[in-house]
């Protein structure tokens, strides 16, 4: 028995992404959005990154991303965020 193309079709998967990399960083007054290679956004506040939230746009502006997406470097205030970290949430209320 052979099976058709159609047939097929309703066994495919919606796309699971396996890995979030950073795409491109931005801001507004009151929140960081991170944007990923699979399209997906996360958003924290920047009330969590004191050394982000007191920096000056040009500041914010001037990130690198490492390792292919797994992290992301502010040079100018020496800042580094993991990508996993951000996923996993931030405890706000440590250190």
């Amino acid at each position: 028995m052979s099976t058709s193309a159609k047939s097929d079709a309703r066994f495919q998967r919606a796309f699971v992404p396996t890995t979030a990399l950073a795409k491109h960083v931005d801001f507004d007054d009151i929140t960081m959005r991170v944007t990923f290679s699979d399209g997906r956004v996360l958003s924290v506040p920047l009330s969590w990154f004191p050394l982000l939230r007191d920096a000056t746009p040009n500041q914010r502006a001037n990130y690198e991303i490492g390792g292919g997406g797994v992290s992301l470097h502010w040079p100018d205030i020496d800042e580094d965020l993991s990508i996993a970290g951000l996923m996993a949430g931030v405890d706000r209320n440590a250190g």
